[in-house]
C-alpha cells in the first residue's frame, strides 16, 4: 500500500487521449514562449555608466566583464552581510551551472554579481563548490541600479556591449528567473511536482510547506564543495 493518493488507472487508448489533449496545451505554450522569446529580441536597450565592480583580481570595469564577448548574462546573488550561509535559493539555482562553455559559440558570457565583499563572495563560491565567475558590486551603485539592491532580491539581467558601451537589454527576478534552471522544470514532470502547498494538485496529493524540500545552503555544499565525498 502506498502512502500517498494515486492518479487513476485506465486503458492505454483512454490515457493517450488525455495524454494528447495536455500535449495541444504544452505545444501552445511552447509557441507562445517562443512568440514572447522574438519579442524578447526587440526590445529597445538601455545605456549604463561606465560602472567599476570588484573581480577575483581587483576592479574591472562593467565592460571588462564581458571578456570580449558582446553578451553577458548576470544573475544577482543575494547576500546578507556575517551570514556563514547566503540564500539557499541563490546557492542552488547556480549550482546547476556547471557547464556553461556552449555560450562561447554564442558570443555571450554567464556570471555571478553579489552584494558581498569580494573576499567573503569568492570564499563563499569556494565553499559551496560554485563554477561561475563572481564579481562584487559591494563598493559600486551597479546592483541597487539594476534591482539588485543591498539586502534586496534576487534577479537577472542581460547586457549588450558595444565596444566600452554596456546597454541592459532585459531583466527578470522571482519567478521570472525558472525559466533558467532545469530543477523545476524536471520536478514539474513528476506524477506529484513539487508538492508544495501553493500547487494545484488533486485531492490527497503529498503537499508540503513552501520551500520545505529545497536543499539547504550547507545541503549544497556538502554535495559540491570541497569536501564533497570526503565523509565531513
Amino acid at each position: 500500500m502506498t502512502a500517498h493518493a494515486l492518479p487513476p488507472v485506465v486503458d492505454a487508448a483512454t490515457w493517450e487521449h488525455r495524454l494528447e489533449e495536455l500535449r495541444a496545451r504544452e505545444k501552445a505554450a511552447t509557441r507562445e514562449l517562443d512568440a514572447v522569446a522574438a519579442e524578447r529580441r526587440r526590445l529597445p536597450m538601455v545605456e549604463m555608466p561606465d560602472y567599476t565592480l570588484e573581480g577575483e583580481d581587483g576592479p574591472v570595469r562593467l565592460a571588462d566583464v564581458f571578456e570580449g564577448k558582446s553578451q553577458l548574462i548576470v544573475y544577482h546573488h543575494m547576500w546578507f552581510a556575517g551570514q556563514e550561509w547566503q540564500c539557499p535559493g541563490c546557492t542552488g539555482f547556480t549550482s546547476q551551472y556547471t557547464r556553461l562553455e556552449f555560450l562561447d559559440n554564442y558570443d555571450a558570457r554567464f556570471v555571478i554579481v553579489t552584494q558581498g565583499p569580494i573576499e567573503e563572495a569568492l570564499a563563499y563560491k569556494e565553499r559551496v563548490g560554485n563554477r561561475m565567475p563572481w564579481y562584487s558590486t559591494a563598493n559600486s551603485p551597479f546592483g541597487t541600479d539594476v534591482g539588485a539592491p543591498p539586502d534586496g532580491g534576487f534577479a537577472v539581467n542581460v547586457f549588450l556591449r558595444d565596444g566600452d558601451t554596456v546597454y541592459r537589454t532585459w531583466h527578470t527576478n522571482g519567478r521570472g528567473t525558472e525559466q533558467l534552471s532545469h530543477t523545476f522544470a524536471l520536478i514539474d514532470l513528476l506524477p506529484y511536482g513539487r508538492q508544495e502547498e501553493w500547487q494545484d494538485s488533486p485531492e490527497g496529493w503529498p503537499q508540503s510547506p513552501t520551500y520545505s524540500r529545497w536543499a539547504t545552503s550547507k545541503d549544497i555544499a556538502a554535495l559540491y564543495g570541497p569536501s564533497a565525498g570526503d565523509g565531513r
